[in-house]
């Protein structure tokens, strides 16, 4: 969101000081491919940078990298960061993304239990990976999966362990979710649904059912939370997010947010949303940039994200956290399939399987209905 932001502000002719501050030592790179090609071997680390460092340089963009951000003073309009430094602002925001959530198991910090949110997390687990014969991925998250289908590439014994009945039911509903399994058992990967664990030592996960699991690498990916500490000691509105209105603009005129910590105002549903994907946080960041420079631009994208399962890649655009109808034109199995999710009789949201057409034409269709009043 944040590179995003920083590029369009210079394409719409902006040509005052920019500054990207970052907690992270790497440059803003491909997030997505961290628990995907990266982590399975296919895709080499040069391929991971969003943009060359020339860029960077040419666009006059100054990139502020492994440094911590500790407070805003709102009134003085400035940041201050961890070494005492501080930047001043005419406009700032707030991309500061999520953390993961930490297992709460006795074991859970062993050095070989790991979490994937940065390119060092991914290094880490690749380091791992190279000595390790069996793994345990606790949690059927997008993340989790995504982890354990590159694992399972990398050859390695590969167990799930989560909660729920099917992987990912709760966003895909039920006869995605049952594809979604049967893809990755297809592959070797040994579910334990219904389970969670109930601690970790050096060589094995227990099982709340008493069940023990042989691992030399644990990766747990049992959702994120959104960064908003910052916000909340500057005093900015916040409802399990970073409260921003249609124009992405917090509760102070100045500061705008984008990506995994914004909650804005959905013109398709009514209600707010917070989505922790890379499209909506790209053009979020983009959105955010016009209104820094008063352009006076509704976010109104309509949601979509994909997730890539082994040769299959689920396309997803609008937004359904219930639904009481699911509709589903082909076959799953066949990975040839559109799958809508209906609300009193409207369509949600839509999971296609190699029918991008289909979904290009969801998503158009989707942006020009009305706005829920």
């Amino acid at each position: 969101a944040g590179d995003a932001a920083a590029d369009m502000l210079r394409r719409e002719g902006y040509a005052g000081p920019i500054t990207l501050v970052s907690a992270d030592t790497a440059p803003p790179y491909d997030r997505p491919n961290l628990s995907k090609d990266y982590l399975a071997g296919s895709a080499p680390e040069e391929w991971l940078p969003l943009r060359s460092a020339k860029f960077y340089a040419s666009h006059e963009i100054g990139l502020r990298l492994g440094a911590e951000v500790t407070a805003i003073d709102v009134a003085g309009r400035r940041v201050v960061l961890a070494d005492g430094g501080t930047i001043g602002y005419g406009a700032l925001l707030l991309a500061t993304g999520a953390d993961p959530v930490r297992l709460p198991v006795p074991g859970a910090e062993l050095p070989h239990v790991r979490y994937l949110r940065t390119l060092a997390d991914s290094r880490a687990i690749i380091e791992r990976a190279a000595d390790a014969r069996r793994a345990v991925v606790i949690g059927a998250s997008f993340i989790g999966l995504e982890v354990a289908a590159s694992l399972r590439q990398r050859a390695l014994e590969v167990h799930v362990i989560a909660p729920e009945n099917r992987p990912m039911e709760r966003t895909m509903g039920p006869q995605l979710g049952e594809f979604i399994r049967a893809t990755h058992e297809q592959h070797g990967v040994v579910f334990h649904l219904g389970e969670t664990a109930e601690s970790i030592d050096e060589r094995n996960v227990t099982l709340t059912s008493g069940a023990s699991i042989p691992a030399d690498l644990v990766v747990v990916g049992i959702g994120v939370r959104p960064r908003v500490e910052l916000a909340e000691r500057a005093g900015l509105a916040i409802d399990r997010g970073v409260v921003v209105d249609q124009y992405l603009r917090t509760s102070d005129p100045a500061i705008f947010a984008a990506g995994d910590i914004a909650r804005w105002p959905d013109r398709r549903s009514g209600e707010k949303l917070r989505i922790e994907h890379w499209v909506v946080a790209q053009r979020q960041g983009q959105t955010a940039a016009r209104n820094m420079l008063g352009m006076a631009e509704p976010f109104d994208a309509v949601p979509f994200f994909w997730s890539q399962h082994y040769d299959s890649v689920i396309s997803y655009v609008g937004h359904a956290d219930r639904w009481d109808a699911v509709d589903i034109d082909g076959d799953p199995a066949r990975q040839d399939c559109t799958v809508r999710f209906k609300l009193g009789g409207r369509t949600m949201a839509v999971a296609t399987i190699f029918r991008d057409r289909e979904s290009l034409q969801a998503e158009y269709e989707m942006e020009r209905e009305p706005a829920v009043v």
